[in-house]
């Protein structure tokens, strides 16, 4: 039977290809490339001749009905992006979505991915992460991102254009505070680089020089000890009565705000019992 197959391609060294993909691309009958003109030199330099069309995020819905037209007609399909796994911040999604309501076999072949490849390289939290791919560029979609991801402990992932990389980490800066990131640059390319140091540090460095190249963003999440200072803040000004109350009016009994005044100020129950008498 004929299926759907989602290639990943090398991220920049040719040499990361895996023998499935390259097995796969000499395969099928068809290529639906982003751009077919980069993926023809990566076909031409592993000497595969293959008939290539174009798939990208301005003809998804209409080609994915074209696609799912040619699997039925017994078509063997790759799919593929310029670089990396489709559907990771790149076309592929909506393809998948429709084998799955429609019925079409598909296979996701492993390979590369810029994010994991910059997440290791930047020595932070790798137990736990978030990738959110490219940043917003319109103030309201951005605004809402950076409120949604600002109290995240997860280590953060964002990729990133040249033109806008000094411009991103001064938001970046601006909205989460001056965190420990890794700029990583060029990944698996002659070029690559990966300048590790506070956000502030990285703008200098890159403010210096022109950045060039394909961007991976990794920041690291809100640490412990300031969310601790944050609860702190929260209530260093309330007296202590003020204090029982906000925990009442969020929904806490009065045996329950107690305990919790109690932990927040570091007191015992009962001196903050004193205060509560009168509530």
């Amino acid at each position: 039977m004929a299926k759907l197959y989602l290639v990943p391609t090398p991220i920049g060294n040719l040499g990361d290809i895996t023998l499935r993909a390259l097995e796969v691309l000499k395969m099928v009958d068809l290529v639906a490339a982003e751009d077919t003109r980069q993926s023809l030199k990566l076909l031409n330099h592993f000497e595969i001749k293959k008939t290539l069309i174009s798939y990208h995020m301005h003809n998804e819905q209409g080609k994915s009905e074209d696609l799912i037209a040619r699997v039925r007609n017994g078509e063997n399909i790759a799919l593929v992006t310029d670089a990396g796994t489709p559907g990771i911040s790149d076309p592929g999604t909506i393809m998948v979505q429709k084998c799955i309501t429609e019925g079409i076999e598909f296979e996701v072949l492993p390979g590369a991915t810029a994010f994991t490849t910059a997440l290791v390289y930047s020595g932070l939290d790798t137990s736990k992460f978030l990738f959110r791919g490219f940043i917003p560029r319109e103030n309201k979609e951005r605004n809402e991102l950076l409120d949604d991801i600002k109290d995240r402990t997860e280590t953060l992932i964002f990729y990133e254009s040249p033109y806008r990389v000094v411009d991103t980490l001064k938001i970046l800066k601006d909205s989460l505070g001056n965190r420990s990131i890794a700029v990583c640059r060029e990944l698996t390319k002659l070029h690559e680089e990966i300048y590790r140091g506070s956000i502030d540090e990285c703008i200098v460095y890159f403010n210096e020089k022109v950045p060039r190249g394909e961007f991976v963003l990794v920041l690291s999440g809100k640490t412990k000890k300031e969310i601790e200072q944050e609860k702190i803040s929260e209530w260093e000004s309330l007296s202590i009565e003020e204090h029982i109350v906000k925990f009442i009016d969020e929904g806490f009994t009065k045996k329950e705000a107690i305990k919790k005044v109690a932990k927040d100020r570091g007191v015992p129950k009962s001196e903050i019992y004193k205060h509560s008498t009168e509530i």
